[in-house]
């Protein structure tokens, strides 16, 4: 019988690339990382790990291994979901990773729901941005992550994720109320000379932030460069820089300031995604309720713009 822990190891090695990147994962080192799959090969009897220098690549024989022991893993949370589903209150410890602005927005709603319905259900969130939380849900670090999608950069599909989308949420030039940078544009070419704040060009924001401004026709001065948005806020409230930020921030983080409508009329998408196996999970069901519960309660109709640009 082939070590699941084993294969949990070559599955992580073919995600992630690197026996150090596997080893950082999980928390091992990366010597017992290569102890363990040296004796998966001895186990299975076929070279599993080609090494070329200091670096490996999975064989043919070990990429198909991995097909066959995602399926077991997933099949394995199947099994523990049907032992747990219907048994009574909802227990345990979910650990969810979202990014900024739905902890800011909707957990504390959410979680307060939770302790009135299921308070012995604890959950634990770190804030962490969906590209890298993928990585920690594959790995079981997390059962559940908070995504975003924005427009034109669509999301990559991975087997064996369940992703539920929870919200369409409009995407908002701010500004200023007053000052130099409060004046009423017509176009968004009108703010090429003015500084920005946006998030890293790395990321998927920063990618669609800085695409709308060169559709535009111009680049912009990005002066402020973070993925915090309660500091795009302020730096924009103190009339340091102009910001794309999404309307489910509106209330109360953007009050005061002017909201302008883009072309077009972008929204990104907000979605829940569990491993595919731990979907019907009592805890992961409750949690994913309570934030729907927290977004109706919220109501985030549509923004009161200031002014919209012209198409």
């Amino acid at each position: 019988m082939l070590s699941l822990p084993r294969l949990r190891l070559l599955s992580e090695l073919s995600r992630r690339g690197t026996i150090a990147a596997v080893a950082d994962a999980l928390r091992y080192t990366p010597s017992a990382v290569s102890q363990q799959l040296a004796l998966l090969e001895r186990e299975t009897g076929v070279a599993l790990l080609e090494r070329t220098g200091r670096s490996v690549r999975l064989t043919p024989a070990a990429e198909r291994l991995v097909e066959r022991a995602d399926g077991a893993l997933a099949e394995l949370e199947r099994a523990e979901v049907e032992l747990v589903r219907g048994e009574g209150p909802v227990t345990g410890r979910l650990h969810a990773a979202s990014f900024q602005s739905v902890v800011l927005a909707l957990a504390p709603a959410a979680l307060d729901i939770l302790a009135r319905r299921h308070p012995d259900l604890e959950v634990e969130i770190t804030q962490r941005e969906h590209a890298r939380a993928y990585g920690g849900l594959l790995s079981h670090a997390f059962d559940l992550i908070l995504g975003e999608e924005y427009p034109g950069i669509p999301e990559q599909v991975r087997p064996g994720v369940d992703r539920s989308d929870l919200l369409s949420d409009p995407l908002c030039l701010v500004l200023p109320p007053d000052g130099s940078l409060g004046r009423r544009p017509r176009r968004l070419a009108d703010l090429a000379d003015v500084p920005w704040v946006l998030d890293p060009e790395d990321t998927a924001t920063g990618r669609w932030a800085r695409g709308v401004c060169r559709r535009a026709g111009f680049e912009p001065r990005v002066r402020f460069e973070s993925p915090d948005l309660l500091l795009h806020a302020h730096l924009v409230r103190t009339g340091h820089a102009a910001a794309f930020i999404p309307a489910l921030l509106a209330t109360p983080h953007l009050d005061g300031l002017s909201l302008v409508g883009l072309p077009g009329d972008p929204h990104r998408v907000l979605y829940t995604a569990v491993r595919a196996g731990r979907s019907e999970h009592p805890a992961v069901a409750a949690f994913r309720a309570a934030l729907g519960e927290a977004l109706e309660a919220a109501h985030p109709g549509p923004p009161a713009w200031t002014v919209r640009f012209e198409a």
